[in-house]
């Protein structure tokens, strides 16, 4: 299974220490776990989200990766509440029972976020994480077709 996540250069480490420290949608804080999106186009969804809440930093440096991994991904219930999804997955993460659990995404129903225990035994044996540069402002512009479809 490929895994996508959209951050910034200085993040790209694969340790959960962001979530660790602040928490996540998913997890409490003092809980590393290193979040990944199903789809690419999920994970560009997710971070312009936050991106928007600042506009001036649409133009800063990202980089888009991904890492794959083998086997079945655990599932968290789609019919449970926010607050009993964060219990399921610190108690996931605590017994340490699987490399990655799958979440159904709150932006798009459609597609998992799937987060990873990076202190399982199988976080070292993830595939590296390959990245290429993005910036939302080259893909966020307008588009050229807006004019022909407006035209009539």
């Amino acid at each position: 299974m490929k895994l996508w996540r959209l951050t910034r250069p200085d993040h790209v480490a694969l340790d959960g220490a962001g979530a660790a420290k602040l928490g996540g949608r998913y997890s409490s804080p003092g809980i590393p776990i290193v979040n990944f999106a199903s789809e690419a186009g999920l994970a560009v969804l997710i971070a312009l989200r936050y991106v928007q809440a600042a506009p001036a930093t649409l133009d800063d440096a990202f980089v888009l990766g991904w890492t794959t991994i083998d086997g079945d991904v655990e599932r968290v219930a789609d019919d449970v509440d926010a607050a009993e999804k964060v219990r399921f997955v610190d108690r996931w993460a605590a017994q340490k029972r699987s490399l990655a659990i799958a979440v159904q995404s709150a932006v798009l129903p459609e597609a998992d976020i799937i987060l990873v225990n990076p202190l399982h035994a199988e976080a070292a044996s993830l595939a590296p994480f390959r990245t290429r540069p993005f910036r939302f402002s080259e893909c966020l512009h307008r588009s050229p077709m807006i004019d022909r479809y407006t035209a009539g």
